[in-house]
């Protein structure tokens, strides 16, 4: 871990930025993190709630019969890159006047937008006199630009915006650089071109935070105007949201900075889409494609430039260790049993079948599952469930609403539940295999799966009886079956790649992963198998036969991760914000799914799924590779500080709360 190197730069720094790790001393370690209103964060403004901005008075956008619309900015923006050509192209469509400077050639993009483009000399544009100069600098950049503008060339009442994500750095700058005279509107739209595409192109409903740090004391026309640059969001819709910096950025640092650092992890990693992606990996997938799109440089600034960022890595490390800790704590409980307790059994059997081995197939088969259209009675099946908790229960909905015969067993007294669902249930595992049904489906946990199948009666079914199991892991299963079974039981291993709660809508388009590995060659067990795949074709699932080898090596790298993700960020006590952006809620709807799930589950993929533990050594391999980057570069700051006396460095570590000089 870096975690030393991180502790000697943090030694560097004021004594209301060190941070101190609880112990990890406990096998199953219960992390109490600081709050995020924790009075050891030095901020320079009392930690007060929100306000949502109260509606201007402004007509909505386009009314019929409206008065006039008032008159329009003449707006500059300076840096005009991607993000600065995303924000003009709504400012010239309300009719705003807009002038356009950058280091770089945007002639031709000015033009094809409306937009007076100034190629090398600033005074030419300040000597516009525009109402707004709207900084769309980057984080790095926006001291060097400050320091160039020649503010004597603008009137002197003249309105500076900000959009850096960082609110306080970004006042700082403004208060030292900007003559008294200027107003000051700092702002944070919490989106860009990637996330209002994915909104459908539309600002409506995403947030737009903002700061009136400095407008003209009681001069009826300076608040105006500033009214006027905010109506420009909330006529698109956006939900306008009134906050100080340093609130903004304690926020943040929990929501923004978080998300990005996830994000980076997941880029680092190099995830892939797979045959059998749940909803929560796509969702981080998406969050790896958005962050990709941002420069490393933005990230950066949102460590160094917000003074709460550095305390939400270090709790991130904290709560990736803990997870780590509580795996392996329970790892070393079971080969401790396994070597001092006489157990011998193994999860993994080996035998001469060569299609047992664990390394992975290449027969993937991802297809249009044709299920028998024909309603008759031939394709309905008697289904003894075993293991009745809230998923077994969760499947026998459907197949009971499909027409099937369905019969419940579990340790716990599922009665009242079972009645409900149209469910026969028994509490005798002997009664329930006398009634002779053609499946029996284990709905049970990972880890009592092989204790389960030593303790069921097979002497009192059928002989051709078709098992069936819906684990997450599919070796393990697979290899537990034909270990237990009797020789003449078929057996298919399937993994609903959905649950109660992303199923519960409707399971169209939801992938459902089967392999049958031992199905009878008579036509009345094929049908009866395809009859059982059948109840979730019908639903419209999308019906994926790959080998249950492939399915761990494709579930490692896409379910694994996906949980493991969310119990980190779990550990974090993650909230909802007003500053929220799309990539966060994102991640929390990933923590409250993951939180229904049991640690067991989670454990079971660990522990059961070969491949897993390799997935988690680069999940903690690439977070080091992220804070390795991050402090890298940091050093080079503190090592210029340092060594180089640099006044320039000097500044900019006073305006971020990093000076050692103070």
């Amino acid at each position: 871990m870096i975690i030393s190197h991180s502790q000697h730069l943090l030694s560097l720094f004021p004594t209301t930025l060190r941070l101190t790790k609880p112990s990890l001393a406990s096998p199953s370690p219960s992390l109490s993190f600081p709050s995020l209103s924790s009075s050891s964060i030095s901020m320079s403004s009392s930690f007060s709630l929100p306000t949502a901005i109260s509606p201007l008075s402004l007509p909505d956008p386009d009314p019929p019969n409206s008065t006039p619309p008032p008159p329009p900015l003449r707006i500059a923006i300076v840096g005009f890159g991607n993000y600065g050509q995303f924000l003009a192209e709504t400012l010239a469509s309300q009719g705003h006047t807009l002038l356009a400077h950058s280091r770089s050639d945007h002639s031709a993009a000015a033009t094809r937008l409306g937009v007076s483009f100034f190629t090398t000399d600033l005074h030419d544009l300040c000597e516009r006199h525009p109402d707004v100069v709207l900084l769309c600098t980057s984080i790095l950049s926006t001291e060097s630009v400050l320091k160039t503008l020649p503010f004597q060339r603008l009137r002197r009442n003249t309105l500076f915006v900000d959009v850096l994500s960082v609110k306080d750095f970004a006042k700082t700058l403004l208060l030292q650089y900007v003559p008294d005279d200027f107003d000051i509107l700092c702002t944070h739209p919490m989106f860009g071109p990637q996330s209002a595409s994915s909104n459908h192109g539309s600002w409506r409903g995403l947030r737009f935070v903002y700061d009136k740090v400095r407008i003209g004391g009681g001069d009826r026309s300076r608040v105006s105007r500033c009214d006027k640059f905010l109506a420009v969001f909330e006529r698109r819709g956006c939900e306008m949201v009134e906050m100080s910096c340093a609130d903004h950025d304690l926020y943040a640092a929990g929501s923004q900075f978080i998300t990005h650092t996830v994000g980076r992890v997941l880029e680092t990693l190099k995830l892939q889409s797979t045959p059998i992606n749940t909803k929560g990996y796509e969702a981080l997938l998406g969050l790896a494609e958005n962050t990709r799109g941002d420069s490393f440089d933005l990230y950066y600034g949102l460590f160094v430039y917000n003074n709460n960022s550095l305390e939400m890595l270090e709790r991130m490390d904290l709560a990736f260790e803990s997870l780590r800790k509580e795996l392996f704590g329970r790892l070393h409980g079971v080969v401790r049993k396994q070597l001092f307790e006489g157990e011998t059994h193994k999860s993994h059997i080996q035998n001469d079948d060569a299609s047992l081995d664990m390394t992975r197939s290449k027969d993937v088969a991802a297809f249009k599952y044709e299920y028998n259209i024909a309603d008759d009675s031939s394709r309905l099946l008697k289904i003894g469930i075993v293991g009745f908790g809230n998923f077994g229960q969760f499947l026998a909905k459907t197949m009971v609403k499909q027409g099937h015969t369905v019969l419940a067993y579990s340790r716990t007294d599922y009665t009242d539940a079972a009645a409900e669902l149209g469910v026969s249930y028994y509490s005798d595992l002997d009664d329930l295999f006398e009634e002779h049904p053609q499946v029996i489906l284990l709905c049970t946990s990972i880890l009592s799966t092989e204790k389960v199948l030593k303790s069921l009666p097979f002497q009192r079914l059928k002989r051709s009886t078709l098992f069936v199991d819906v684990l997450s892991v599919k070796e393990f299963p697979r290899n537990a079956f034909l270990q237990t079974l009797p020789q003449d039981f078929d057996i298919l291993c399937t993994h609903p790649m959905f649950g109660p709660e992303s199923g519960k809508n409707g399971w169209n388009g939801l992938s459902f992963v089967f392999d049958k590995v031992r199905i009878g060659m008579d036509d009345r067990r094929t049908s009866r198998c395809d009859s059982f795949l059948d109840i979730f074709a019908r639903e419209g699932c999308s019906m994926v036969e790959m080998s249950c080898a492939e399915h761990d090596w494709h579930a490692a790298g896409s379910q694994f991760i996906t949980h493991t993700v969310g119990r980190v960020l779990e550990k974090l006590g993650l909230e909802s914000t007003p500053v929220d952006t799309k990539g966060y809620e994102t991640l929390l709807k990933l923590v409250e799914n993951t939180a229904g799930d049991s640690f067991d589950l989670y454990y079971g993929l660990f522990l059961y799924n070969p491949n897993a533990m390799e997935q988690l050594e680069r999940f903690g391999f690439a977070f080091e590779s992220l804070k390795k980057q991050l402090f890298g570069r940091l050093h080079g700051l503190l090592h210029k500080q340092l060594f180089g006396n640099d006044k320039e460095t000097q500044i900019t570590l006073e305006t971020t709360g990093l000076s050692t000089f103070r």
